[in-house]
């Protein structure tokens, strides 16, 4: 039962339909103080990429371990590693990170199963909406690596995809780790959606990988060199 002040009754009173008037002005200065709170929190981060995926699997799972080697080879190519910060994959990259001497920052989400922060971040925000989460998970990115994920994952995905097609965001590198999962899907969803004539190719592109190593890559060839990164500064 979700209680009548959690950040879960709030998020819900805001998306049932039309409300009183106060009531939703009310919400919107929370809003709002939620994007200042991240503007403030997260504007001298530097080159960051943002790792995608799921919150499920353990760290004896095979994407939990490629998660944590992709943390430390970005932070050993000098990128702060952000993340929704909870477990799973989040954990994974941060820990990596953390592991590596590089920065590890989190976005969390209050939820009605509350998602605590993992254990790896330098520095963590906890959000009571989803959408200014996503905000901050992109605004403050160069480049964004997906690994296997469930909605939540392909949510991130495909928003992040129709803004670059869109021209709401810039094409920054998006690499979808862990080729075997994503090939199936990718290539279903896109011949379906040419033959259809929604969308046309080269609007967006998406690069697989099957190693930390040659995702790395790939970021680091479209984002240019990245400057070395005092941890220590603003966390």
């Amino acid at each position: 039962m979700i209680n009548d002040t959690s950040p879960a009754r709030r998020e819900l009173e805001l998306l049932r339909g039309p409300d009183d008037l106060l009531k939703d002005f009310d919400r919107a200065v929370t809003v709002f103080n939620e994007f200042v709170h991240g503007y403030r929190a997260l504007h001298d981060l530097g080159a960051t990429v943002t790792v995608f995926g799921s919150a499920r699997f353990g760290e004896s799972h095979h994407y939990y371990k490629l998660a944590r080697r992709l943390g430390a080879a970005l932070a050993d190519a000098g990128f702060t590693v952000m993340t929704g910060g909870g477990p799973g994959v989040m954990e994974a990259a941060n820990r990596g990170a953390r592991e590596a001497g590089g920065r590890s920052v989190g976005c969390n989400i209050r939820l009605p199963q509350e998602q605590q922060p993992n254990a790896y971040l330098d520095r963590v925000l906890t959000f009571d909406y989803f959408f200014v989460r996503k905000v901050m998970l992109v605004k403050y990115s160069s480049g964004f690596v997906f690994l296997p994920g469930g909605f939540g994952t392909l949510d991130e995905l495909f928003e992040t995809l129709t803004l670059i097609q869109t021209g709401k965001l810039q094409a920054f590198p998006c690499v979808a780790l862990g080729r075997a999962f994503w090939r199936p899907l990718l290539d279903v969803a896109l011949e379906r959606l040419y033959e259809a004539g929604t969308i046309s190719p080269g609007e967006v592109e998406m690069q697989l990988a099957d190693s930390a190593e040659e995702a790395v890559e790939l970021l680091a060839a479209s984002c240019g060199p990245v400057l070395p990164l005092d941890v220590g500064e603003g966390a």
